[in-house]
């Protein structure tokens, strides 16, 4: 809460902090890679000195995995608004497709593709990456089970995880510069198939 002066309090501050360190570190995964993101590049973008980051971060991999907790919460939050106004029927299977893909693919799937790469070989991003990437998973899903309606719980669990794959799949084929007509076109067959099999 901001005092009646307008100034900040310390909590505020703090945040302010966090967030920028946050933001800082995405815009460095997607610009530069995971391997030439250093913690100079961060705290001189974030505007933080090195010794205000390591009172927010212990270490980099730390505010690695809080950087794409941060980015996805984000992007949850924007797909709010759409979520509600997604239509009934057989439709919702394709729209909801469709918000899955707009949130694996672009900044987020960068990112995060970035650092997965690196923590296939490096242990410690690895154990900091995967509690994350399994939570974020998990509330995901929920979110997607609300807007279920009557289709039983292992088919919404059937079409989450088809869908996060084929789209992480999509994703990396952007990234390596596919061809977004085919990409379009696997995720139109998609839909239909999706639609098909499990509004029936």
């Amino acid at each position: 809460m901001t005092t009646a002066r307008g100034h900040r309090t310390q909590a505020e501050r703090r945040e302010q902090t966090r967030t920028a360190l946050l933001d800082a570190t995405i815009d460095c995964l997607v610009e530069l890679g995971y391997p030439r993101t250093s913690m100079q590049e961060i705290c001189a973008r974030a505007g933080v000195s090195k010794g205000a980051f390591q009172h927010h971060f212990a270490a980099k991999t730390e505010l690695m995995a809080a950087a794409v907790e941060h980015l996805t919460n984000r992007l949850k939050e924007q797909r709010e608004p759409e979520i509600g106004r997604l239509p009934e029927g057989p439709e919702r299977i394709a729209a909801a497709v469709d918000l899955l893909w707009d949130s694996y693919s672009g900044t987020l799937a960068t990112a995060a593709m970035e650092l997965w790469i690196a923590a296939r070989t490096d242990p410690e991003l690895r154990a900091a990456m995967r509690p994350v990437d399994r939570a974020l998973g998990r509330s995901t899903l929920e979110q997607i089970a609300t807007l279920s309606g009557n289709l039983p719980r292992e088919k919404v669990e059937t079409l989450y995880w088809l869908t996060v794959n084929l789209t992480r799949g999509l994703a990396l084929d952007a990234e390596l510069g596919g061809d977004p007509h085919r990409r379009k076109q696997l995720l139109d067959e998609w839909k239909r198939i999706a639609v098909a099999h499990f509004a029936s």
